[in-house]
């Protein structure tokens, strides 16, 4: 397979899944911006988003230094100067799939053509002003289209696994940032005493964190107890069942990377090997006794350097 293609393939997947994971932590910001709490708390989750997206600097460099929701959604969503909007990412991941046509099938490329088409006009016709929450599910369904189409339709080679490697290594940073959100939006201590009203709001934040991943459902039949700070940790990080969770996106990486690699790509192959095997053989305690924020940012860290270690084995960059 050429190099070229690879990286449209790579970064059209990693472009969709990013999308949907902004809807995701938008959604979760939205939502829990709407319970009772006070201003300056709801000001510490917006801007705790914008810090976790490493968006501050080019948010403050456009909107100044005042942090406000409206702002920051229409920033995060429609914005075409941010290159990790939705919109931004919709579009990059559509001209991907232009550029290797031939190598997509008719159904997947019309998938990935008509939800652009879509979120323009739906942006034209101010569909998300007035039910955000709404457009952030449609956000999340384009997705799960896309990935559904891509299973049923497309052959099952190299570019089907370079597609899928940037789908689990996206979403492995994502569910990462999306987790790191929690200490941004609660001021409580994390597993301190917290008083009655503490608890209440603490439980549905954690709530809002689980749906947001689709994973209040698999809470209750996994843990079938009450939400803890402690066992979302785990659920999120690792059970290898959890489709969205570090483990698992994880696990999809290293197998997809097996079946394209090479003598050249040993030491990618290694370190994501490692880095499997880290999550695979890890308990909960062990990470929450060094502090879950510093364990995720050094999973962070060593995320995106497998990621330009894939870039730098298979693939030739071109303009995403």
């Amino acid at each position: 397979m050429l190099s070229r293609t690879a990286d449209h393939l790579f970064w059209m997947s990693r472009y969709t899944e990013r999308a949907e994971n902004t809807a995701r932590m938008l959604d979760i910001n939205y939502q829990t911006s709407l319970l009772p709490q006070s201003a300056a708390v709801a000001q510490v989750g917006w801007e705790g988003l914008l810090t976790i997206s490493e968006l501050k600097p080019s948010y403050m460099a456009k909107y100044g230094s005042a942090v406000t929701p409206r702002n920051v959604l229409d920033f995060m969503v429609r914005d075409e100067s941010n290159p990790s909007s939705i919109t931004s990412c919709l579009r990059a991941a559509r001209e991907n799939a232009r550029a290797v046509r031939g190598a997509l099938t008719t159904e997947f490329w019309e998938t990935q053509n008509q939800t652009w088409l879509e979120i323009t006009r739906m942006l034209k016709s101010k569909d998300f002003e007035r039910d955000p929450s709404q457009f952030f599910e449609w956000v999340k369904f384009r997705s799960h289209l896309s990935r559904g189409v891509a299973i049923g339709t497309m052959l099952q080679d190299e570019a089907f696994h370079f597609y899928r490697m940037g789908t689990f290594l996206e979403r492995a940073d994502n569910t990462a940032r999306l987790l790191d959100v929690k200490f941004h939006a609660v001021q409580s201590d994390f597993f301190g005493a917290a008083s009655e009203l503490d608890q209440e709001y603490d439980f549905y934040h954690w709530s809002a964190i689980l749906r947001s991943v689709s994973g209040f459902e698999v809470y209750r039949k996994v843990y079938r107890d009450v939400i803890t700070p402690e066992r979302v940790a785990e659920l999120l990080i690792l059970r290898a069942d959890m489709p969205r969770s570090l483990a698992a996106s994880l696990n999809e990486v290293v197998n997809n990377l097996s079946m394209v690699a090479t003598d050249h790509s040993s030491e990618t192959m290694r370190r994501a090997g490692k880095l499997k095997a880290d999550l695979q053989y890890a308990r909960i305690d062990e990470i929450l006794s060094t502090g879950l924020h510093a364990y995720l940012t050094q999973f962070l860290d060593r995320v995106n350097e497998l990621g330009g270690r894939i870039s730098q084995d298979f693939l030739v960059p071109t303009t995403h």
